[in-house]
């Protein structure tokens, strides 16, 4: 086939959809249901939000999209999850407990980003969850959240659920804002940048707006715990204590690198506005492996309008590598593109210094860092005094990054509390190697590729 495309979210339905208008052979996997990823999820079937509501704008561009790519005549199955990437364009996928495989002169991956985790004492009780997954019951079924609900941490996305659980008639006890005071200060340099998408910056004020006049109450805070006995029962945040019935976290999301950390020969680079790693790509989205692409949030954090715009950019490239573009038709073609994208992509300068990731030096000692193996803040900066260089070496010491989540959620954690331990900039430490599979296969899967 001429692409295969992973991942079903805005970056990858916009390339699937580009790229069949040039007449490229298109398939499209993602492990989901449906058709949307994470920002558009249950877009025109559960999540239909009203005209008028926080994310509809958002979710009628979602929908236009999704519809788009249906008709595009891509061959698009879900429930099928990557798992292995072979030097020769060889993919290997599962759907429904049988292994396929498959081969592609070009590989689009667009797996999206992962939710920050945000760890405080207690944050492992049940009863604490991160706001991304708060947001997929909302939009999958409607669910609000019920008792005592606080949320706790910054970021865009924290607003949004919160005016979003307001609009569905849900009702918050309060917001504990973790961000740093004095960030503004940064912020302010990169203002005029995102002005040149003002409707993006209306929208994030009109969240606020809509949590402030419902009177929820917000307090900027240092520090916040998760208290209980078997499930959460209450939050401690500066010397206050109030009942909690659900604590819900959030500190932004990182490019999803899970798949191109696996390949090898993919060079990634540190990202200091984003405390993350991103693989290094040239403007058409192409790795420094031959015939493997990424496109959207997982090369850099840019949001979902910017993310479509990548995927058709990306199309165009793959068009031209299969012989269906020129040099000059595929440059014709990518020209507006490329100049919305950059339009898109403005305000992330000013998003990135407001909610700067919050220091790994906030993270007490006793608190749990890698939640499958119980590995604690303390144990990850003793072992880099006893002379672990980085995660990988920490694997070795502690098991870190070596359960059930592979390192997803503790990988960027474990790297910049490593980092911060041994006084070196966290660009400098390599990051957690990942293999394939990358995802968890049976036996089972593996014999039927027999």
């Amino acid at each position: 086939m001429n692409l295969l495309i992973l991942g079903a979210g805005p970056a990858g339905l916009g390339a699937a959809v580009e790229a069949r208008r040039q007449g490229l052979d298109v398939l499209l996997l993602d492990e989901n249901a449906a058709p949307g990823g994470q920002v558009h999820r249950a877009v025109g079937g559960a999540y239909r939000p009203e005209a008028q509501a926080p994310g509809a704008a958002q979710a009628r561009d979602g929908l236009a999209l999704i519809e788009a790519a249906r008709a595009s005549g891509a061959e698009m199955r879900f429930g099928a999850t990557l798992w292995a990437i072979e030097g020769d364009g060889t993919v290997t996928w599962s759907e429904s407990g049988v292994a396929q495989r498959g081969q592609a002169q070009t590989i689009l991956l667009c797996p999206g980003a992962l939710e920050r985790a945000l760890p405080i004492p207690g944050w492992d009780l049940p009863g604490v969850m991160g706001v991304g997954a708060a947001q997929i019951l909302l939009k999958t079924s409607g669910l609000v959240p019920e008792g005592e609900t606080w949320i706790a941490g910054q970021g865009p996305l924290l607003w949004l659920y919160a005016a979003q659980v307001l609009a569905k008639g849900g009702r918050l006890a309060g917001i504990l804002d973790l961000s740093d005071r004095t960030a503004w200060r940064r912020a302010a340099l990169r203002l005029p940048f995102a002005l040149m998408r003002p409707g993006m910056m209306w929208s994030g004020l009109s969240w606020m707006r809509a949590v402030r006049a419902a009177g929820v109450p917000v307090h900027r805070a240092r520090e916040v715990a998760a208290l209980g006995e078997g499930r959460l029962e209450a939050i401690r945040f500066d010397g206050q204590e109030a009942a909690a019935d659900l604590l819900l976290l959030h500190d932004g999301v990182v490019p999803n690198t899970q798949l191109t950390r696996a390949i090898q020969g993919c060079a990634h680079v540190w990202d200091d506005a984003q405390a993350s790693f991103r693989p290094v790509l040239d403007e058409w989205g192409a790795t420094s492996v031959e015939g493997v692409m990424v496109a959207g949030d997982a090369g850099g954090i840019i949001g979902a309008a910017a993310s479509a715009l990548s995927g058709r950019i990306a199309a165009l490239e793959a068009a031209r590598r299969a012989g269906r573009l020129t040099v000059e038709q595929r440059d014709a073609l990518a020209g507006p593109l490329q100049m919305r994208r950059r339009a898109e992509v403005a305000p992330r300068a000013f998003l990135d210094a407001l909610y700067a990731p919050l220091a790994p030096s906030r993270i007490a000692d006793g608190t749990m860092v890698c939640r499958c193996e119980e590995i604690t803040a303390g144990q990850l900066r003793g072992a880099a005094l006893l002379g672990a260089q980085g995660p990988n070496q920490a694997k070795s010491f502690l098991r870190v990054g070596m359960g059930a989540c592979q390192g997803r959620v503790c990988g960027p954690l474990a790297h910049r509390i490593l980092a911060e331990a041994r006084g070196v900039a966290p660009g400098t430490l390599a990051p957690l190697r990942t293999r394939f599979p990358s995802k968890p296969v049976t036996v089972g899967e593996i014999a039927s590729l027999a």
